[in-house]
């Protein structure tokens, strides 16, 4: 890859310290921007950075670092780059490197390490970093000469975003740093023994699968965060307008098939759609593509889709029959296998099936929120709806994890792949403020919401910190209940309404706001809603939204873990058990 500055290329073939080889590396990998904190063992590299075009942002907090490069490489489809010191500096980043590794996150992090000679003498801030990060990540690296650098970073790249993609770690050793050696950097094909990150799929198993879609009546198709990651969305809306089958979505999937196309139903899993979860019950065909099966989506594996064939296109070998068993596995990238399915497919109208689920949906006790009044109180779902009404659906927006998470996928309607930013796998609060910060810093010219939970913001919201110094601008949404509320719904749904360490005392947000010179609003009615937003998008700079919403409030439906995928808990007709929220139980739909 050309660097930004050509200059650069004058450097191949002169002697260099291995800290300036690692710069030389990333320039040559494309990277402009990464996110870091520096330390003893990582000196060496941030003396030689100042010579390279690449931008370093300084984040409060080594999980910040990673999130951060979590969320650039999400919503730019890159490589995102964190660094980090030796000992803490590096275990701080494990959370992020394991939420990455979980929803299959394009990551290069590297950290410095003890000299080698001081390896495994307990030295100062020493951490066998390689040693922790074996599960969560795709592959690492001890580097401890410095020619190996420059080689380790090409490789490292190459298994960050072939097949699917996942987390690397290069830990580089100080002396490796300090020591020099001559630079060389190679453009050639890299060729890793053990290593198949290319599946091209058999022809027996596309016409295996062609014949099933044919002889279907009650077909479904799973679009799960492979089809983002496999720009695969022109290609199956091809497929589906074709074919007609109706698409649920996984969470990572939102925005891989329009929210609004005629054949989205929505969301699957413990907290999709009733129709949904009900259709999937009744299907005798489900294609799903680049999904991966978890226990969030199929509920009880004994009683899952029990009359339905399966269709599984998946680049991950392994992920085949790992949870589910399919009849027809498919290993290869979502939008190639689709291409070559598509001209053999039937056109198909399939009216009964069709006419089964809208009526299915028009039996569900979920309201339709904009119609509905707000009974004097705040309540999240308004919160999500009057900001996907008030951006008209095109906000990229970065979620935390809980009870706003849900909300946000059911009431915020994602049309554009990459526009959701979320820890699925993994689920980790505090996910939502750095992830934005990449994510702005990916896509400078959108605008980025922040949506996330007085819990995981305060786990990081020393960030806001980076926002000020960096002067970039996101809007953070916190909806502000009181509570650590999905575990305060478990606790009220199974564990006898004992709230246990779940109210929370928040400080005052928007003086924390003030506190970093950014701008903070308070919002505790729906008729203030629109201006906050509006006022927010028109500030210059970040702006924190202090929502104080209804704080018994629930996400429904919900799959109980462990139950059957139809057995769900729905919001009552009437007001009752497990039910807190009475504007849900008044208003016409249109």
């Amino acid at each position: 890859m050309t660097p930004a500055n050509p200059k650069l290329e004058n450097r191949i073939g002169e002697s260099l310290s291995g800290a300036h080889i690692i710069w030389e590396a990333l320039v040559r990998e494309g990277v402009d921007v990464c996110f870091g904190y520096p330390g003893g063992a990582i000196m060496p590299a941030y003396d030689a950075m100042i010579e390279y075009p690449i931008h370093h942002v300084l984040t409060r907090h080594e999980q910040g670092a990673s999130h951060m490069a979590d969320g650039y490489a999400r919503a730019s489809g890159e490589v995102g780059v964190c660094i980090a010191t030796s000992g803490p500096g590096a275990t701080n980043l494990v959370t992020g490197i394991a939420t990455a590794m979980l929803d299959s996150i394009p990551m290069v992090c590297i950290t410095g390490q003890v000299p080698s000679q001081l390896i495994g003498s307990d030295a100062f801030q020493e951490t066998d970093i390689t040693g922790c990060t074996i599960p969560v990540t795709k592959h690492n690296y001890l580097v401890t000469k410095a020619e190996q650098i420059a080689p380790t970073i090409r490789e490292a790249f190459y298994i960050a975003r072939s097949g699917r993609p996942g987390p690397v770690v290069v830990d580089i050793t100080k002396d490796a740093q300090q020591q020099s050696c001559v630079f060389e950097w190679k453009d050639d094909e890299i060729v890793l023994p053990g290593y198949r990150p290319d599946y091209a799929p058999l022809a027996e198993q596309l016409e295996d699968a062609v014949e099933l879609i044919k002889n279907a009546k009650r077909p479904i198709l799973f679009s799960g965060h492979g089809v983002v990651k496999a720009q695969a969305t022109e290609t199956l809306m091809e497929f589906v307008e074709k074919t007609n089958i109706p698409v649920a979505c996984t969470l990572l999937g939102l925005g891989g098939f329009p929210a609004t196309h005629p054949r989205n139903l929505g969301m699957m899993g413990m907290h999709g759609e009733i129709w949904v979860n009900k259709a999937i019950q009744e299907a005798d065909l489900i294609i799903a593509v680049g999904m991966r099966f978890d226990d969030r989506v199929t509920g009880n594996l004994k009683t899952y889709a029990q009359n339905a064939k399966k269709i599984h296109i998946e680049l991950d070998p392994a992920e085949i029959n790992k949870n589910v068993h399919v009849d027809v596995p498919i290993v290869g990238d979502a939008r190639t296998i689709l291409k070559k399915l598509l001209p053999h497919v039937d056109k198909c109208d399939r009216p009964e099936w069709l006419a089964y689920i809208e009526k299915i949906q028009g039996g569900s006790t979920v309201k339709d929120i904009k119609n509905l009044p707000d009974m004097g109180k705040l309540y999240a779902a308004h919160v999500i709806h009057d900001l996907y009404r008030l951006t008209e659906g095109k906000a990229l927006v970065v979620t935390d994890v809980g009870q706003h998470q849900m909300w946000e996928a059911q009431y915020y309607k994602h049309d554009y792949p990459r526009k959701l930013i979320t820890s699925g796998g993994l689920g980790t609060m505090g996910f939502a403020l750095p992830a934005a910060i990449g994510a702005k810093f990916a896509k400078p010219d959108d605008s980025v919401w922040v949506i996330c939970g007085d819990g995981g913001f305060q786990m990081t919201q020393a960030e806001l910190s980076t926002c000020a110094q960096e002067g970039i601008k996101v809007n953070v949404a916190i909806i502000n209940n009181g509570f650590l509320g999905m575990v305060r719904q478990w606790q009220e749904f199974f564990f006898g309404g004992r709230y246990v360490a779940t109210p929370m005392l928040s400080p005052d947000f928007v003086k924390i706001a003030d506190a970093h010179a950014l701008t903070g609003i308070r919002v505790e009615k729906r008729s203030e809603v629109e201006e906050a937003v509006r006022k927010a998008e028109a500030t210059e700079g970040t702006v924190v939204i202090d929502f104080r919403v209804e704080q018994e409030d629930s996400v429904y439906p919900m799959v109980p873990a462990g139950a059957d995928l139809g057995d769900m808990i729905e919001r009552p007709h009437k007001p009752g058990t497990h039910d807190h929220n009475p504007i849900f139980e008044t208003g016409e739909d249109d």
